[in-house]
């Protein structure tokens, strides 16, 4: 028999809709559901009149984590589910989650209980009574991480807010909460290469933010290895921001200007001495360096035109294998 959602009293009343992306967290989801459902009850003593929804994304796991999400609907009629047929990422899960969203209000968080679900509570207040559009969240220490994904970490984050056309948040999280108007506003963006902490800053809106300390997982483990975590970083510099390309003509008139230079100093010696520059060390160094920065500065060209390649190809974001 199913369970009924213990908020779901009037169609008419405003619904807040978890969505929740997961990727092989058939440890964490019974967890994740139990602390949610407390934090629901709590919810309710301060906010009595709304219903709620949760959306889980299964971004094409290969453990039973879909096993327990049909197990989820088949005890609770407030649990919906998509699952992909293959992984197609975070951002894609994310996209799904908030098209399938039917709420007033929308929620993001991760299924592994790093993100505070207890923060939710606050959240939900200062957007529906505080006159906030969306209430994000941001990690003020990373304790627990190794040093060297942390030191990269806040690198990322000061160089996106030098070199960024939006203003991320160092520290900023995909989870928040979000009014409907704020969640429309990020699906009227249609690109392929999806970068949300980049997204959900360019909408604009009143953003009312709220800290936490890092939390470490109590089971499963990361799926966020330091490599797809550097070329996430680096798409997220590509989508907003048109800066590498400057720098890559800078790069280019400073190496002009350095070979003006140098075929000066070489015709003046020439004159002067009557021989040319001696040693074939000094000018493989000169190739060698001239090279390297003409492969860098054609590396960041060569990003640019992949992503515009993806997007002219109009693939769909994703392929849904089951839902409910």
């Amino acid at each position: 028999m199913k369970k009924e959602n213990i908020l779901l009293t009037h169609s008419s009343l405003p619904t807040l809709s978890i969505v929740v992306p997961c990727f092989n967290e058939e440890e964490m989801l019974s967890l994740f559901y139990t602390e949610m459902m407390k934090v629901m009850l709590l919810l309710s003593e301060s906010v009595k009149d709304f219903n709620f929804e949760f959306i889980f994304v299964d971004d094409g796991s290969i453990d039973a984590s879909l096993d327990v999400l049909r197990n989820f609907t088949e005890q609770d009629n407030s649990v919906h589910y998509v699952s992909f047929s293959r992984n197609f990422g975070k951002e894609a899960a994310i996209l799904a989650g908030l098209q399938k969203s039917q709420g007033q209000y929308i929620v993001v968080l991760d299924a592994d209980l790093q993100n505070p679900p207890s923060m939710i509570v606050q959240m939900f207040k200062a957007v529906v009574f505080g006159g906030y559009d969306c209430a994000g969240t941001r990690r003020v220490t990373r304790k627990g991480e190794p040093y060297i994904r942390s030191f990269f970490a806040r690198l990322f984050y000061k160089i996106m807010v030098k070199i960024s056309d939006v203003q991320i948040v160092d520290g900023a999280c995909d989870f928040r909460l979000m009014s409907r108007k704020y969640v429309d506003a990020v699906l009227l963006l249609s690109e392929r290469n999806r970068f949300s902490k980049g997204i959900f800053p360019w909408v604009g809106f009143k953003t009312k933010w709220f800290e936490y300390e890092n939390i470490e997982r109590v089971a499963g483990v990361t799926k966020w290895s330091f490599l797809k975590l550097f070329f996430y970083s680096l798409d997220g510099i590509i989508a907003f921001s048109s800066k590498p390309l400057a720098l890559a003509s800078i790069f280019g008139m400073i190496l002009f200007l350095g070979t003006l230079l140098f075929m000066g100093i070489v015709v003046i010696r020439k004159i002067i001495y009557g021989d040319s520059v001696t040693g074939w060390a000094s000018i493989v160094c000169i190739i060698l360096f001239c090279s390297s920065v003409q492969l860098f500065t054609t590396g960041i060209l060569g990003q640019y035109l992949a992503k515009t390649y993806t997007e002219v190809k109009r693939r769909p974001y994703y392929v849904i294998k089951e839902e409910k």
